[in-house]
């Protein structure tokens, strides 16, 4: 798959991690979308090189979407716990 097609899929990926976790983002649309591109390649990364699943050339390969998903699940988690304070209204 080419880095277009991980950008989409990070884009889509991004939009259900913000389904699965609805609620305000620090950084918004624009950030929850960089956080599932970001957390599209780290778990595709991580996909293959701790569970030994080889990242497959086709778009629609369930273990690829899955490990995107859960790759922008944690960083979108993460970022709300280092920033998640930084919109609260004073």
């Amino acid at each position: 798959m080419s880095i277009i097609g991980w950008i989409i899929l990070g884009l889509l990926a991004g939009a259900i991690a913000k389904i699965l976790l609805p609620g305000r983002d620090p950084g918004g649309i624009i950030g929850t979308t960089l956080i599932g591109i970001v957390g599209a390649f780290v778990g595709g990364w991580l996909s293959s090189r701790f569970l030994d699943r080889p990242i497959s050339n086709d778009f629609y390969d369930t273990a690829t979407w899955v490990a995107a998903i859960v790759g922008s699940l944690v960083l979108l988690i993460a970022y709300r716990l280092l920033f998640g304070n930084s919109r609260e209204r004073r």
